[in-house]
């Protein structure tokens, strides 16, 4: 086999450092019969900064159909809105729960 040249060499580096885009995640809200729809609304405006009317058709997707997806970040952003979904919820004596899963 011949020796390559200076440019298929550069192909071939090219090709094998094809950049790796960064797994994303879903922050999923999960439905419960206490904590209120004006509550889960504000929450998805105030942390995964929806607009009211998108934030009503999430937290009516999670109203009946048990879950909705509140966003898609990267892992670290992801898990930082649970945590912050979680202490709200917390705070205001809601049970609401926030699931983390890789898209």
């Amino acid at each position: 086999m011949p020796a390559k040249t200076a440019t298929e060499r550069e192909r071939d580096v090219a090709i094998k450092e094809k950049p790796e885009f960064p797994r994303k995640f879903k922050v999923i809200l999960l439905n419960d019969d206490v904590t209120s729809m004006d509550f889960v609304v504000g929450v998805l405006v105030e942390i995964f900064h929806h607009t009211a009317q998108s934030a009503v058709a999430v937290m009516l997707k999670i109203h009946n159909e048990g879950s909705g997806v509140a966003g898609i970040y990267n892992k670290e952003i992801a898990q930082t809105k649970q945590n912050q979904t979680l202490k709200a919820a917390a705070a205001a004596g809601y049970p609401l729960k926030a699931v983390v899963e890789e898209e």
